[in-house]
């Protein structure tokens, strides 16, 4: 994107998105479900990965899914995805989902993993992604 001095910006490594765990995101003991939790974290590592390559991306791996505290109804979520690596046509995106509970403020990192996702041209091929910057 360029500048008001004509310098054009670093594509931006990191995406947040925020949501609210309802009864219908969660399991039979009030938590909210792994394959929901990973949803929402896939979905933050495409934001993540699609503003940084400013391309289509698609998840061709996640890995190394930890789960540190559940989740509880009514609780808000939020997702921080930062783009921590990247290949010829891959970038590699590690993804924290925080929990808070919205009448103390306390908060708890719940679930923290990485995702792998792949650039692609217009012909759905893989295509070049910036090298990231060190």
């Amino acid at each position: 994107m360029p500048r008001s001095d004509g310098t054009v910006a670093s594509p931006p490594i990191e995406a947040r998105m925020t949501e609210i765990v309802f009864p219908d995101h969660t399991n039979h003991l009030g938590t909210l479900f792994g394959g929901q939790a990973l949803a929402w974290m896939d979905k933050a590592a495409f934001v993540a990965a699609s503003r940084y390559a400013r391309s289509t991306v698609v998840t061709a791996r996640s890995e190394q899914i930890d789960f540190h505290v559940a989740v509880p109804k009514g609780a808000l979520v939020e997702l921080v995805a930062r783009v921590v690596g990247t290949g010829r046509s891959s970038l590699q995106v590690e993804v924290d989902m925080y929990r808070e509970d919205l009448m103390t403020g306390d908060t708890r990192l719940a679930t923290r993993g990485r995702f792998t996702m792949v650039a692609l041209d217009a012909h759905g091929q893989p295509t070049p992604v910036p090298a990231l910057a060190a």
